[in-house]
């Protein structure tokens, strides 16, 4: 493991509790482009690319980025069954602790099963009664001596593919003992999360351009897209003067918002080999600047970084991601990086 340099002194934060989906998938290339009919029968193949969820995507880079010192507790389910083994087997190897994941005997581990056409669109079936599906406040209740320990010291990461009871809980938790808290919702879950007023219990929302313009009450695809997302900042922020916004936008980069003014990043150059996930890095990105004591705009810049490194890897993980491999790609690519971003990279 090779985390960034971050000097004793200035890390802000000690550990990360988090809950949300943990699960696997696989890729399927169709052949032809038209689509999928009902009865209808397709040939094609498996493609060499490993899928995961949200929780296990930013757990992985947060622990590779802030290394043994920070510690990171997944909160979730998954079945007694082969994803779900070889699931805990790769969170131990990157370091997670695990004691807060249960293993549910007779229930199955979160799945999807990802098509693609030779375009390059697609879609996923993905199982609805996972494991997942139940985890309940009881199952956050039972980190609470995490909370306790790290107390003032430490990150509550409450995201998508669990119930949205489970995630007010641990936002609920996060509130109580002091922690940063950080959250994001589905397109589907804005309008219950906006009149239900959780957004009170959240000081980060992250979010992506459909995410945003959901919170807006827009279209995704309306221009200019910086209006969109101050349209959401807008609409966030009404009840909760705090919040703090990140949104990504794919090609067209991520906006930040300080509390204070709306920073926009573009996206870093990179060869694409696939983008699902790259949310999750941009956001594990921030999670590590925030650790270091970076402003706002330059976590958003690291959040950056790594999100481009992530999106050269087929998989869902980059399973290179560290110091060296960041500050390598930064080199390579010649991209504008603060003098901070840079004295985390260095060897």
């Amino acid at each position: 493991m090779n985390p960034l340099r971050i000097e004793p002194h200035q890390r802000r934060f000690a550990a990360l509790v988090g809950v949300g989906g943990i699960g696997s998938g696989s890729f399927f290339a169709l052949s032809g482009n038209h689509t999928l009919g009902r009865e209808e029968s397709r040939g094609g193949r498996f493609l060499d690319r490993r899928d995961y969820c949200k929780l296990h995507i930013i757990a992985h880079y947060t622990k590779a980025l802030l290394g043994p010192e920070f510690a990171v507790f997944p909160i979730g389910r998954v079945g007694d069954d082969a994803p779900g083994r070889a699931l805990r087997a790769e969170m131990e190897q990157a370091g997670l602790d695990l004691r807060y994941v249960q293993t549910a005997p007779g229930e199955q581990t979160l799945f999807s099963f990802c098509f693609v056409y030779p375009d390059g669109s697609g879609g996923n079936l993905t199982t609805d009664d996972s494991a997942c599906g139940r985890v309940t406040a009881a199952t956050v209740a039972a980190a609470e001596p995490e909370f306790a320990r790290y107390a003032g010291q430490g990150i509550a990461l409450a995201v998508p593919e669990v119930p949205l009871a489970a995630r007010a809980a641990l936002l609920d938790y996060g509130t109580r003992y002091r922690f940063l808290r950080v959250a994001s919702f589905t397109v589907e879950e804005m309008p219950a999360v906006l009149a239900s007023g959780l957004l009170a219990q959240v000081d980060l929302l992250a979010i992506n351009r459909d995410e945003a313009a959901a919170l807006a009450g827009t279209s995704a695809s309306e221009e200019p897209l910086q209006a969109t997302i101050t349209a959401a900042v807008t609409r966030a922020t009404g009840g909760q003067p705090g919040l703090r916004l990140s949104s990504t936008a794919g090609a067209s980069g991520s906006w930040g918002w300080d509390g204070q003014s709306l920073t926009h990043v573009p996206a870093f150059p990179a060869a694409v080999q696939s983008t699902a996930g790259a949310g999750d890095a941009h956001l594990s990105g921030i999670l590590a600047g925030l650790t270091a004591g970076l402003p706002a705009a330059e976590c958003q810049q690291l959040g950056a970084l790594v999100a481009a490194l992530a999106v050269t890897s087929p998989h869902t993980i980059h399973p290179g991601i560290d110091r060296s491999a960041l500050a390598a790609f930064a080199a390579a690519s010649s991209v504008r990086l603060s003098e901070a971003v840079r004295h985390l990279l260095a060897q």
